[in-house]
């Protein structure tokens, strides 16, 4: 008990000390660490990352353990290794400062959502351009960005910071217009990038009947959280991929009601629109209208 009183002595004793300074110190050092995870999580680093903290953990326990080469080896590789962070983080540190330069302090302290009006009137414009581009067979990629960046992407094509409207999706994919080979990426509501250019899935797996439009979209889904949609220029037949797999000859219906459970929240979905997770379940049971590759 009496080892108790002494510790919680102490610890009161610790908390007199701290001033209003201090907290507020605590404060802003935890909210940069919170945002650098956010933005690590959004840029794809993580695995970058994990495997920096099994070095430093890797160097612990050789130390403790007195494992001398071993400490001296990984003591020579951390010290290369602040330099190869550098260049390893590149982008992503010229991004971030670009974020903070361009966006503003109030976007960097907190990320505005974007509003679930403005997703669903994507939607409904992307639904009204595939109607037509599905049954003129004009083939069509659309990429729905959502919490990870595609930068790369984007910076890849023409930059077009537009409102999504039917009639632009259309002439972006029009086949003799100078960018319907590529793919058009949507952030936040807009058409940000037309004539972007996607990673190629590297799954063997693929059926060989898939062109080099749904292998991008599939590779795009496994690079990144995104929402793919394509249309079928040899058939008309619409698509998503989502998380790697594929969901073959949807229907509009089901094309607007997939990306509405995807896109827009749960408790800001429409009413009607509420299905949820258990959405996906209902819509594998209708025959013929999905198909996962």
């Amino acid at each position: 008990m009496d080892m108790i009183a002494q510790y919680a002595n102490q610890m009161m004793g610790y908390i007199m000390t701290i001033k209003i300074n201090d907290i507020v110190d605590i404060a802003i050092i935890a909210y940069l660490i919170y945002r650098t995870l956010m933005f690590t999580r959004k840029s794809q680093t993580g695995q970058v990352l994990k495997g920096i903290l099994l070095v430093l953990l890797s160097m612990w326990v050789a130390y403790q353990f007195k494992l001398h080469v071993l400490s001296f080896i990984l003591g020579k590789a951390i010290e290369i290794g602040l330099l190869a962070l550098v260049i390893v983080f590149h982008p992503e540190i010229r991004r971030f400062l670009e974020q903070v330069g361009s966006r503003g302090f109030k976007k960097f302290i907190g990320e505005q959502a974007t509003s679930s009006s403005t997703t669903e009137r994507a939607i409904l414009q992307l639904v009204e351009a595939y109607r037509s581009m599905s049954r003129d067979h004009i083939g069509a990629l659309v990429v729905f960005e959502r919490n990870t960046i595609l930068d790369d992407s984007i910076k890849s094509g023409t930059m077009v910071d537009a409102e999504v409207s039917g009639e632009l999706l259309k002439n972006i994919f029009w086949p003799k217009a100078p960018l319907h080979d590529g793919a058009v990426i949507i952030r936040d509501g807009r058409v940000l990038s037309a004539g972007c250019v996607l990673p190629l899935t590297s799954n063997l797996n693929v059926s060989r009947d898939l062109g080099t439009r749904h292998r991008a979209a599939i590779g795009a889904s496994e690079h990144s959280d995104a929402v793919v949609a394509i249309v079928s220029e040899e058939t008309g037949s619409i698509s998503v991929a989502i998380g790697g797999m594929l969901k073959r000859h949807l229907s509009l219906e089901t094309l607007e009601r997939l990306l509405r459970n995807e896109l827009i929240p749960a408790e800001e979905a429409p009413s009607g629109n509420r299905l949820g997770k258990f959405g996906n379940l209902f819509r594998r049971k209708k025959g013929g209208d999905s198909n996962v590759e």
